[in-house]
């Protein structure tokens, strides 16, 4: 049996998110399962890189999966290309190592999340940003963001209120991109919580928008409770960008 490594892109915007769920067939894992399955005659499960949520984008998902085929390498990206939809498209498929694995063979993510923080129209983009009105403090962000950066426990900024396992994650880097339209913030690290992007880019904007002191970082990292860090911020301005192995 084969081990294969499948990269996709996405437009989340019409699916539940990426894992596959019990009350829905709308789902990124889900859909790429059923129509592997179907190609090859045999049931294929698939593991992903990332979880992204309900809504969320991926310019690079890597996943991988297991298969007997006597399918080329091409020939079965073909496929898999004529049968996904239009918003979901394969960027490449090889074969992998047979330990590979998306997820737990995965260094670092970066995901980038967009703010739209112009008054000018965004039609064509407005499914993958977030408007933003509010002026915003950049510097006082960027001093936010540095006391974020590290490795912490950031049980404080996931909506998962069970967590079994370890919390503490190692934040690389987060990196500012200011263009004429758009405020771009790209989260480098090597793993991340359940809306823990989300709930970093609320917390920044609050204090970006002076509802909260760049100081309060460590105190939100040390009381560990949700309540008290920022909103969660909307789905569509996330990006799951790039995947290191």
């Amino acid at each position: 049996m084969t081990n294969y490594k499948l990269t996709l892109c996405y437009d989340g915007s019409r699916y539940k998110g990426w894992q596959k769920q019990g009350n829905t067939e709308n789902t990124i894992q889900g859909k790429t399962e059923a129509l592997l399955s179907k190609l090859l005659g045999q049931e294929i499960e698939i593991n992903g890189c990332g979880r992204t949520d309900a809504g969320v984008h991926a310019r690079e998902q890597v996943c991988s999966f297991r298969a007997n085929t006597e399918l080329s390498d091409d020939a079965l990206l073909a496929e898999i290309r004529r049968y996904l939809p239009e918003d979901i498209g394969a960027t490449s498929l090889e074969k992998a190592e047979p330990r590979f694995h998306a997820r737990l063979s995965c260094k670092e993510k970066t995901y980038l999340y967009r703010l739209w923080v112009s008054p000018a129209s965004f039609v064509f983009d407005r499914k993958f940003v977030t408007k933003w009105e509010e002026p915003l403090n950049l510097e006082a962000m960027k001093q936010a963001a540095a006391l974020l950066c590290g490795e912490h426990d950031f049980t404080a900024f996931t909506s998962n209120k069970h967590m079994k396992k370890s919390a503490v994650r190692s934040l690389r880097e987060i990196r500012f991109e200011q263009t004429e339209n758009e405020l771009r913030l790209y989260f480098t690290g090597d793993g991340f919580l359940y809306n823990m992007v989300r709930i970093l880019v609320g917390t920044l904007l609050e204090v970006g928008s002076g509802k909260r002191s760049p100081v309060s970082i460590p105190s939100l990292l040390e009381g560990k409770d949700r309540e008290q860090v920022g909103f969660t911020a909307p789905p569509q301005g996330l990006i799951l960008y790039s995947i290191k192995y």
